[in-house]
């Protein structure tokens, strides 16, 4: 049906316009893709092909949202037709997505699975789901089925290598911070111990600084006593007569000897 016959606001025209490019795209590329003969130029021409199913899907679900935004303006013949012309778009990339499996199983990739296009693709939604799996045969079901629970055991298992490696990492710290709080304690019972020791100094320099204080005042007083006696001595020198130092003991002069006068009595003068 063309996009002029449907009730489409600009919006949805825009929208439908960009599939049906990336429909005729990926008609072109299968077209080309038949003529290519060297496996890896298919795989890489697959690849490309991959990314046009993957923004078809994109923008047939945002087909859907427009649709549904504009559901309850639009009559119910118009919703139909939209409807209608949305399972037509599901329904030819469906058939892109079963000529790319068919294509990737003959070149020997096993690794395909229906509408898987990568990281980062959201999941189908469950009608797309039923569409899907009512073009798949019972074995390509199970096929399906098989491979998605391998997957899903793969990533339970990725999983628990990620948690056993945060665990390991988060013992890791642990022990690392563990070590770093033990050494600054250390650090902070050195600085005490500096501390105590920087007074200790401080007072035992004071008690220094006092005692020198006191052995130069008396060193002084020892001087100036010395400084006086030699004074003395060289004044006693000069000016022995001088009355003022006489009587100083060890420097006056000695006393003359005193004779005793014994009376005598008449028999000595007999």
């Amino acid at each position: 049906m063309a996009s002029s016959d449907l009730p489409m606001t600009p919006q949805l025209e825009q929208i439908h316009g960009e599939i049906r490019d990336n429909f005729r795209a990926l008609a072109n590329g299968f077209q080309k893709l038949d003529k290519i003969k060297d496996s890896n130029r298919q795989s890489k021409q697959l690849e490309e092909l991959t990314g046009k199913m993957r923004e078809c899907k994109r923008l047939i679900k945002e087909f859907d949202r427009e649709t549904k935004d504009e559901e309850a303006r639009n009559t119910p013949e118009a919703n139909k037709l939209l409807n209608d012309e949305k399972q037509s778009m599901i329904k030819e990339l469906n058939s892109y997505v079963a000529l790319r499996k068919t294509y990737m199983n003959s070149l020997g990739n096993k690794k395909v699975e229906l509408f898987d296009m990568g990281a980062g693709v959201s999941e189908p939604t469950a009608e797309e789901n039923v569409q899907m799996a009512s073009s798949m045969t019972n074995q390509e079901l199970i096929s399906a089925g098989t491979k998605t629970m391998d997957e899903t055991d793969q990533a339970i298992e990725r999983s628990k290598k990620v948690v056993e490696q945060t665990m390991e990492v988060g013992t890791q710290t642990a022990t690392t911070l563990k070590g770093q709080t033990e050494q600054m304690g250390r650090i902070v019972n050195e600085l005490d111990t500096i501390q105590f020791s920087i007074k200790k100094a401080s007072q035992l320099v004071k008690e220094i600084g006092r005692q020198v204080a006191t052995d130069k005042c008396i060193m002084l007083f020892l001087f100036l006593i010395v400084c006086g006696v030699i004074a003395i001595i060289v004044v006693k020198i000069v000016n022995p007569s001088n009355k003022d130092i006489k009587d100083i003991p060890g420097l006056a002069p000695p006393a003359p000897s005193r004779r005793l006068l014994y009376l005598r009595t008449p028999e000595h003068l007999e």
